[in-house]
């Protein structure tokens, strides 16, 4: 099956605009898609190419890159023997798959980069961790991308339907209701939140329609990340781990605030923000950090003591909640298809808002306030996204996640009160169709990444 995937038409834009004087990083969760994306391109937009895993390549492979890399040609010529492919200056590709594993193939990039004779491509995970940056040189010739799960509109084309997202688009755009294709549309979304974006279960849904032969897929994803945390943590494991196995709990609680305290009596921001930037790095979660004030500039304000960890999929994050509760994973699946879980739904539909939030280019913030003497400025609001270019005023839109269709409004309220000098469009994202109302635009769900 062909996934159609937007970061592809990236990848020609760069091909074409910087013709060879950059390489391009790809960088994202393992199972994400990386090295797929990279063999359409690659097959599609290039005569030949070579293909290195580096997760794969021999010793002796991997050695070039230390002994030839002041001899350009030989290394080029021993490639292309090794591979036995013949490559065609300016119109062939070399791609370096799971470059973190050979950190000198991707220091070599500025001297090939120089050279001049093909494009070079890169995909890897845990790019930063120091293990796999330790005494080399970063190339200030390459160029990154970030590689995200599916987004929604990428599910709706793998179901087979280019037509829902562009009719989404276009109501979003005019703020006109959907009107009778909304259920539609929330069925689809319905379906993307349970089977998630990772690129081998939007397949198996495909192609079987079977939730539980979905859930096995994504399993084996979260055996793959877990065994990559033991292997790759270092001196983070432990903490790293208590972490992971404590997202689901985390996102359980009304404040969805990450609390220290679960993981360790009197444990402490300074003890643990290495193991937070390890599974942020790795794209395992995305992490969403309060900002003291929503005003001007979000990333002046940032407490980056106080977060949220999100699961990078909430497919992803389905399977791994609710397998350690031990519920029959058909019935599971079947009852959070048709909204009849006897559970709080709030931690999944804030998680994939997070999602697509991310997808779509948004740093992630939020704004939590309890002060206890003054009922004005206690609040909690869910998301802040800032305009991409920042003024003095107008700059932020807070965001409001609602799950079912019984809620209040007062956090978004308060903030609109408190904070309007500085305030975009407030959204509130729920179950129901566009409106405007008492100076807010409610979106149903599935418009999340247009925002």
């Amino acid at each position: 099956m062909i996934m159609k995937r937007k970061i592809y038409d990236l990848l020609v834009r760069w091909k074409r605009e910087k013709n060879g004087t950059t390489a391009l990083m790809i960088e994202g969760a393992r199972r994400v898609g990386k090295s797929y994306i990279a063999l359409e391109f690659a097959r599609n937009e290039y005569d030949s190419f070579i293909l290195i895993d580096f997760s794969k390549a021999p010793a002796r492979v991997k050695g070039w890159f230390d002994e030839y890399l002041e001899d350009i040609p030989t290394l080029l010529q021993n490639i292309q023997l090794h591979y036995k492919k013949q490559l065609t200056p300016r119109r062939s590709l070399i791609i370096f798959d799971e470059v973190q594993k050979c950190p000198r193939a991707r220091e070599a990039i500025k001297a090939l980069v120089e050279d001049g004779r093909f494009d070079y491509l890169e995909t890897g995970s845990l790019i930063s961790i120091k293990k796999n940056v330790e005494n080399i040189v970063i190339p200030s010739e390459e160029d990154g991308i970030d590689m995200y799960p599916m987004d929604f509109e990428e599910f709706l084309w793998a179901m087979g339907n280019e037509v829902m997202m562009p009719y989404i688009r276009g109501q979003f755009e005019r703020l006109k209701p959907m009107g009778e294709f909304h259920r539609e549309a929330l069925h689809y979304f319905r379906q993307y939140l349970i089977v998630g974006g990772m690129p081998q279960a939007v397949a198996e849904y495909a192609a079987s329609r079977d939730f539980t032969r979905v859930d096995s897929v994504k399993r084996q994803i979260l055996r793959l990340y877990k065994n990559d945390i033991k292997k790759y943590a270092g001196t983070a494991l432990a903490r790293v781990s208590a972490i992971y196995d404590a997202i689901p709990g985390q996102l359980q609680k009304k404040e969805k605030k990450f609390t220290l305290s679960a993981l360790k009596d009197e444990a402490r921001m300074r003890e643990y923000d290495s193991a937070f930037f390890w599974l942020e790095d790795s794209k395992i979660v995305n992490i969403s950090y309060n900002t003291t004030a929503p005003n001007i500039g979000l990333q002046l304000n940032e407490d980056r003591t106080a977060l949220k960890c999100y699961f990078c999929d909430t497919g992803l994050l389905i399977s791994l909640a609710f397998s350690a509760r031990g519920i029959v994973t058909n019935e599971i699946y079947q009852k959070l298809m048709f909204d009849k879980l006897e559970v709080d739904e709030g931690m999944l539909v804030e998680n994939i808002v997070a999602q697509m939030l991310k997808a779509s280019g948004n740093e992630l913030f939020f704004y939590s306030n309890y002060n206890k003497q003054d009922a004005e400025s206690r609040m909690q609001v869910d998301f802040l996204i800032q305009k991409e270019v920042v003024t003095s005023r107008h700059n932020i839109s807070p965001i409001e996640v609602k799950s079912s269709t019984g809620y209040t409004l007062t956090s978004i309220q308060k903030c609109i009160r408190k904070f309007g000098q500085y305030m975009s469009t407030p959204y509130v994202l729920h179950t129901n169709d566009v409106e405007r109302k008492d100076g807010l635009v409610f979106l149903p769900l599935y418009m999340t990444g247009l925002l």
